[in-house]
C-alpha cells in the first residue's frame, strides 16, 4: 500500500525489501496481501488506452465543410467518394546544418516533375548546401499521406540526397504565449491534424528539423560524412588544446611578473 510493490508467489523467495519507513503496508497489511497469483493464471492484464474510433465519412464531410468555411485563400480541402480527402499543408524548413545535393544540376522543371525524372540520379557528384532559413514549402497531399512520405517528398523537391532518417517532422503549437514543438511519428497523417486544427497556422504549423533523437544514428551517414565529422572533431580538439596552453601561458607570465616585482621586498 505504501511502496506499491507486487510480485508473484513463485518470486516471493527472491524478493528482499528494505522497508525502513513506517507505512500502511507495515501496520495494516500482511505480506500475503501484496502477492499476485502465479503467472500461469494470466494475472498481468495489460490496460490499453481506448483508441478513438475513426471518423465516419459524414463526420469527415462536416469537418471539411467547417474547415473550408474558414479558409481565406483557395487552398481548400476536397472530399473523395471513397472517404479520403486531399488538401494543402505548409512546412517550415528550420535546418541548422547543410544538406547534401547533387553538384551542377539545374533546378527541376515542370516537365521533369510530370515525368517523375530524378535529377539526382544523373550524377554522382555531391556538394553541401544550406537551405534558406525558415523557408516554407507548400505540399498538396492526401489524407493517407504519412509523415514519412511528407519528409521524402520534401527532400525530393529540394533534390536532397541525405538519408530521410536524418530529418523529422514536428508540429508547432502556441499556447499561453509559448511555442511548443512535438515530434510526429512517421505513421501519423499530417492532413488529418491540419483538418482537426483548422487552417489557422498560428494554432498549428508543421516544421522540418534535424532528427534530434539523443542517439546518433550513424548508419544514416555516408563514409565521407563520417570522415568529415572526424576532421571537425580533430580541429576542435586542437583548438581546445591551444586555448588551454594560451590560458596557462598567460597565467605563468603574470606569476613570473609578480615574483619579479616581489623580489627584495619584505614579506
Amino acid at each position: 500500500a505504501d511502496c506499491r510493490y507486487t510480485c508473484h508467489q513463485e518470486c516471493r523467495s527472491l524478493i528482499q525489501l528494505d522497508c525502513r519507513r513506517p507505512g500502511p503496508c507495515q501496520s495494516q497489511l500482511s505480506p500475503e496481501s501484496t502477492l499476485l497469483p502465479p503467472c500461469s493464471q494470466n494475472v498481468t492484464q495489460t490496460v490499453e488506452e481506448e483508441k478513438p474510433k475513426p471518423p465516419t465519412i459524414q463526420e469527415i464531410k462536416q469537418r471539411i465543410e467547417k474547415y473550408n468555411a474558414k479558409v481565406t485563400n483557395c487552398l481548400l480541402m476536397k472530399l473523395n467518394d471513397d472517404g479520403t480527402y486531399t488538401g494543402f499543408i505548409k512546412v517550415h524548413l528550420k535546418l541548422r546544418r547543410p544538406v547534401t545535393v547533387p553538384a551542377g544540376i539545374r533546378p527541376q522543371s515542370i516537365y521533369d516533375a510530370l515525368k517523375e525524372v530524378n535529377l539526382a540520379d544523373m550524377t554522382d557528384k555531391r556538394t553541401s548546401f544550406y537551405l534558406p532559413l525558415d523557408a516554407i514549402k507548400q505540399l498538396h497531399i492526401s489524407s493517407t499521406t504519412t509523415v514519412s512520405e511528407v519528409i521524402q517528398g520534401l527532400l525530393k523537391k529540394f533534390m536532397v540526397v541525405d538519408n530521410p532518417q536524418k530529418f523529422a517532422l514536428f508540429k508547432e503549437m502556441r499556447k499561453d504565449g509559448q511555442v511548443l514543438f512535438q515530434k510526429l511519428p512517421l505513421t501519423e497523417y499530417p492532413l488529418y491534424l491540419r483538418l482537426l486544427a483548422g487552417p489557422d497556422t498560428d494554432v498549428l504549423s508543421f516544421v522540418l528539423k534535424e532528427n534530434e533523437t539523443g542517439e546518433v544514428e550513424w548508419d544514416a551517414f555516408s563514409i565521407p560524412e563520417l570522415q568529415n565529422f572526424l576532421m571537425i572533431l580533430d580541429k576542435e580538439e586542437k583548438d581546445k588544446i591551444q586555448q588551454v596552453h594560451r590560458k596557462y601561458e598567460r597565467f605563468k607570465q603574470r606569476l613570473q611578473q609578480t615574483l619579479k616585482e616581489a623580489r627584495g621586498k619584505p614579506g
